[in-house]
Parts: C-alpha cells; structure tokens; sequence
C-alpha cells in the first residue's frame, strides 16, 4: 500500500512539475511587480526595426527608473509578422527564467540585422540558435524549441488574440494601462506619459 501511495505521490508532482514549466514556457515575457500600478504593454514582432529601436531607447532606462522600483510593469507581447520572428520567438521562450529571457530579448534585437536577413529560413534558424547557445541554452532544446508545435500554435493564437482586443495594425504597439501610446519612440516622451499615470 505503502509503494502505491508513494508511486501515486511521485506520478503527481511529475504531472505538476510538467504543467508548471509548459506554463511558464507559454506565458507572455513579463518583468516587474504584480502590484506595480502602471503595465507596459509591447506588441512586437522580432524582425522589426522599429521594435528594435524601441526596446533600444527606452526598456533600459525604464527598467532602471520605473521597474526595479516596482511601478511599472512591463510585457512583452509576441506579434510576429514573418517565419522568421515566429521563430526568434520559440528561442525566446527557451530561456528558463524571465531574466535571461529578456537578456536574449535585447541580443536578439541588437543582431537584428545579422540575422534577420534574407529569406532562406534554415540559415536564419541557424544565426538564431547562435544567439541562443550565447546565453547557455542547450542546442538540442534550441531545436526542440524550434520544432515544438504546441509553442508555435500558443504564439500564433496570442497574435490572434492580440489583433482582436488591441485593433493592432502595425508594431509595436504600445499600452500604457489601457491607453495607446502613439507618440514618439524616445525615453523622455515616453516618461512623461508614465508620469501623467502616477
């Protein structure tokens, strides 16, 4: 009886421990506090330039500022435009924490334009599984990352989703609470409005 019970026991916190990490491993990228009053929405697709240059000019000094003192929150959205930013996405979701994940995120966006060129696929895939290896992910779980449908299917209906409650008609878009920030892509603009909000 004893044996049972404990099988039963370990068959459980297997089943648990796997729908924790299948979890964390398909939620949005997010940093900050649950409690921070104001939330940074960001739909991005990974081959954009214009994503690249907002996540350059301003998620830095916001994270100094406004995140790692616990009043803004920010996410990070996938909305990707093309195969290839459909798959820097799977990478992204590789990294076992949400630190390393946004480590990646700022190496992916500053190679942008060493890997995110051309259209032949298999060589993309390959510059982006370089940058993967960078930051200690195994290569083999790069490539399962890459081939694993379930991510694939979860990204895609999240752009669905995104599409239909946010009306996104390019990237990135930006929330700030419920509001679109429509202005320019520089810090002290975008401070104010994070201002205005407190």
């Amino acid at each position: 009886m004893k044996k049972i019970f404990k099988y039963i026991l370990i068959t459980l916190t297997s089943i648990l421990f796997a729908f924790n990490l299948f979890a964390s491993q398909n939620e949005s990228l997010k940093i900050g506090s649950s409690e921070a009053k104001i939330t940074v929405k960001v739909f991005s697709s990974l081959t954009c330039p214009h994503c690249a240059a907002f996540h350059k000019n301003i998620f830095e000094k916001l994270k100094k500022e406004y995140i790692n003192n616990n009043i803004v929150k920010f996410e990070h959205h996938s909305f990707p435009l093309d195969l290839a930013a459909l798959n820097a996405e799977k990478i992204l979701r590789c990294a076992d924490s949400p630190e390393v994940s946004f480590n990646l995120l700022k190496e992916i966006y500053e190679k942008q334009n060493k890997w995110a060129i051309g259209s032949d696929i298999n060589k993309i895939n390959e510059l982006l599984i370089k940058i993967g290896l960078d930051f200690g992910i195994n290569e083999n779980k790069i490539k399962n990352c890459l081939n694993d449908e379930a991510t694939q299917e979860k990204i895609l209906n999240e752009r669905i989703e995104a599409q239909k409650k946010f009306k996104i008609t390019s990237t990135p878009t930006i929330y700030l609470n419920k509001k679109k920030y429509e202005g320019k892509h520089e810090y002290e603009l975008f401070k104010k409005q994070i201002e205005k909000l407190l």
